[in-house]
């Protein structure tokens, strides 16, 4: 049997450098005194007793038996601890890899719900984006109706004065002017809107791509965190890597509400821009049917305005045109009027000078021949009665004249009217109705 280690430390060392002064050990206090002579000098001085014999190898003997129990209670408490220790591992390995694998199911879902939102903020944005071309094409449809108006009130404003009236055509003109100035506010702050609420979308996806980014990187770490096995080969020791994380730091760390809220609260933010999104893009296409029918039915209005002041205007010159034959026609026959009575008063010359004559040669008569008979009674009748019709024919003549003049006078001014009217016809149909059939159509004035 070997001696244990304890025995052979516990027998006594001496360093041949420390005794080498002397000439020999001391002796031991309890070994046998040595024996005269010369021959045994160097063979008694370092020996033991039977009984220290005895003693050393039973003590050895002890010890070695005390050491084999011992080791035999730690070879049983080894295997004891080896087979907990593997089941507590291999569970443990177990819970940790059920753990990942829940993990990345959470880390799917949230991802899947997460490119979900960015898809569908994409197509909302995209959806802004063809809107805000719509609004910018009916903002820009609406300058071919206000340069038709404008014109039109402009020409209309050249109009002779006795046509120059605030008439209805007018105040639809006006009306027109005001709604489609007012309409080109709207779709402008709406158009505005618009591109707010597109930056808006954008951020949100923004903020929603960098968190799936995030769960893309930790679904990857994780997925092949989940696939180590204790035969993979490209596992190290990381002794710092739990150190790291325990306790968490707030700073780079956080629990489980934390991340599904932060994920949550964007998700809930993006919903928030879509739900505006879609009011705003409701909101919108109600504003450009509206403002399409509202151009539209004033368009109308003041096309219907045009063509009733057309057709006033019309009249009025068909009337004035027949009361202009008319006058015509009456000129006519108050110059032969004129003309009978300046003859019918030269014909009352003659018998005017002959009755005149009968009685300047019957004053010439004698003594008591001078007398007032029927004869010279009825040439002065006669002559009464001649002049009476000349005055009477002059009177007539006069007025005849002065209604001539009066007659003069309605035909030109029915021709300037008649003038007026047409200048104000060709104004009002052929510059401004012309015009107007450039007005743009309805899907034009809604952006398409």
């Amino acid at each position: 049997v070997k001696m244990s280690s304890e025995v052979l430390v516990s027998r006594p060392r001496y360093d041949s450098r420390v005794l080498a002064p002397e000439t020999e050990p001391r002796p031991h206090p309890d070994a046998p005194q040595p024996s005269a002579g010369s021959a045994t000098v160097g063979y008694r001085s370092a020996k033991y007793t039977p009984a220290e014999w005895f003693s050393n190898y039973h003590s050895i003997l002890q010890q070695a038996g005390a050491q084999r129990v011992a080791a035999r209670s730690i070879q049983r408490e080894s295997r004891a601890l080896n087979r907990d220790s593997e089941a507590d591992t291999l569970q443990s390995q177990a819970e940790g890899t059920r753990q990942l694998g829940e993990r990345l199911q959470d880390i799917h879902l949230l991802r899947s719900e997460l490119q979900q939102k960015i898809q569908q903020l994409q197509a909302d944005t995209h959806a802004l984006m063809a809107l805000r071309k719509r609004l910018e094409k009916a903002l820009d449809a609406t300058e071919i109706p206000y340069a038709i108006t404008t014109d039109d009130l402009s020409c209309r404003a050249r109009r002779p004065a006795a046509d120059l009236v605030r008439d209805s055509v007018e105040e639809e003109l006006v009306k027109e002017v005001d709604l489609i100035r007012s309409v080109q506010a709207l779709l402008r702050t709406t158009a505005a809107q618009v591109v707010d609420q597109i930056r808006l979308n954008r951020e949100a996806q923004q903020t929603l791509e960098l968190d799936w980014s995030d769960k893309q990187q930790a679904y990857s770490l994780d997925q092949h965190g989940g696939r180590y096995s204790n035969t993979s080969l490209d596992t190290q020791h990381h002794p710092s890597s739990a150190s790291t994380q325990d306790p968490p730091s707030p700073c780079r760390l956080c629990d489980r509400t934390s991340w599904a809220e932060f994920t949550q609260a964007n998700l809930s933010k993006a919903q928030q821009e879509r739900q505006t999104t879609q009011s705003l893009r409701a909101l919108a296409e109600q504003i450009l049917q509206d403002t399409t029918e509202d151009l539209r039915v004033q368009c109308s209005r003041v096309e219907q305005a045009f063509s009733q002041r057309c057709l006033e205007l019309t009249e009025a010159k068909i009337q004035l045109e027949m009361k202009l034959t008319q006058i015509l026609e009456q000129i006519g026959e108050q110059e032969r009027n004129i003309v009978a009575l300046e003859e019918a008063i030269h014909h009352k010359e003659a018998p005017l000078r002959v009755a005149q004559s009968r009685l300047h040669l019957r004053s010439l008569r004698p003594n008591m021949e001078l007398c007032r008979d029927q004869a010279q009674l009825s040439l002065e009748a006669e002559v009464r009665q001649i002049g009476a019709t000349v005055a009477s024919l002059q009177q007539q003549l006069r007025e005849a004249r002065d209604s001539l003049c009066h007659l003069e006078e309605s035909r030109i001014t029915l021709e300037k009217d008649i003038h007026c009217k047409t200048h104000s016809l060709f104004i009002e149909r052929d510059k401004c109705m012309a015009k107007r059939r450039r007005y743009p159509s309805v899907s034009v004035l809604s952006g398409y």
